[in-house]
């Protein structure tokens, strides 16, 4: 690789006159000026960001840690991130942890070694064990679609109890007298609230908690989905009312009732949570609980930004919960 010496010795001036070239040009005379970026042009000369930052003391980089990049939803909550990241002059460090403590664990340190200026994390490890490790290193942290209470961090979060009460609540409206609620890992706060929501709407309409049967899938994904949809059409009596903890679970849950010949709304209605964009664009256009996943990126990164940069001696830490709404479609209005 083309060093800063070698640019110097290449114009004759000394690596101090190339370093005002790049950082301070208004210091350098015109005439060595043009002569010095002629030869970093000529070279292809790129200066080392590392090193300028292991000076500076501070990095240009925050990183974002999401469970499941294959979700379209973290895809969103990552182009919001990035966006105001980008307006503060900065970047994104983009990895997945895929619901999985020991990677998040191993991703967490990567990020004290490469000296990132913060961290937007979902937590994978429910014990929050790894991220307190991570946290006595002093590297400032917002956690995304969570809140930690124990936690001195901002957080941005969606009212998932909320969620799942506006979920099973449209079911019971549409005359259902129990629902099925297809889990990911119970270990993920974002279940566990989804499924005190349906319980909450199943209380609110005089039901006992009995009316609100459980599949818990080990992955939050379109194959567990299918899985589910198996089981499910091996219940007896069958369902017929159906919501999932995320849109890619119903997903799979509708594509196994479709191949069976199962009528998604007639015979089984279906939600879905987090009102992806395939949801919309479904063989059977899927009802969803809309969670604001841009939105979510774009606040968390701003607080994160905040307490990282000119106002971090100022900066107090907020825990933002946003709202969810219900996105009705085809796939839970049943005729009856």
């Amino acid at each position: 690789m083309v060093g800063i010496k070698d640019v110097a010795r290449q114009a004759g001036v000394s690596v101090g006159t190339v370093s005002n070239v790049i950082n301070r040009p208004e210091t350098v005379a015109e005439a060595t000026r043009d002569r010095v970026q002629a030869v970093i042009d000529r070279l292809g000369y790129v200066r080392s960001e590392s090193a300028r930052q292991l000076r500076a003391g501070r990095s240009r980089i925050i990183a974002l840690l999401v469970l499941d990049m294959a979700n379209p939803f973290f895809v969103d909550v990552a182009t919001g991130a990035e966006r105001a990241a980008r307006d503060a002059g900065l970047g994104v460090m983009l990895c997945n942890s895929a619901q999985s403590p020991v990677e998040e664990a191993a991703y967490l340190e990567l990020f004290v070694e490469q000296r990132v200026r913060g961290v937007l994390v979902t937590p994978a490890d429910d014990t929050g064990g790894t991220v307190a490790s991570f946290a006595r290193h002093g590297i400032p942290y917002v956690f995304v679609d969570r809140t930690v209470a124990s936690a001195d961090a901002c957080s941005v979060s969606v009212n998932d109890v909320a969620g799942g009460a506006l979920a099973v609540r449209h079911l019971l409206e549409g005359g259902h007298e129990s629902v099925v609620y297809v889990s990911g890992p119970m270990h993920l706060p974002q279940c566990q609230d989804r499924r005190t929501g349906a319980l909450n709407a199943l209380k609110e309409g005089g039901l006992d908690e009995r009316a609100l049967l459980q599949i818990e899938c080990e992955r939050l994904d379109v194959a567990s989905g299918r899985d589910a949809g198996e089981r499910l059409l091996g219940m007896s009596p069958r369902p017929t009312a159906v919501f999932c903890a995320n849109d890619l679970l119903a997903l799979g849950v509708l594509q196994t009732l479709f191949a069976s010949g199962v009528d998604v709304p007639g015979d089984i209605a279906l939600v879905g949570y987090d009102d992806i964009e395939f949801a919309a664009a479904a063989a059977v256009p899927l009802t969803s609980v809309r969670q604001p996943a841009y939105r979510m990126g774009r606040a968390a990164a701003d607080l994160l930004i905040e307490e990282t940069g000119d106002a971090m001696d100022t900066h107090e830490h907020q825990r933002i919960v946003l709202q969810p709404e219900l996105v009705v479609r085809r796939s839970s209005l049943a005729q009856r």
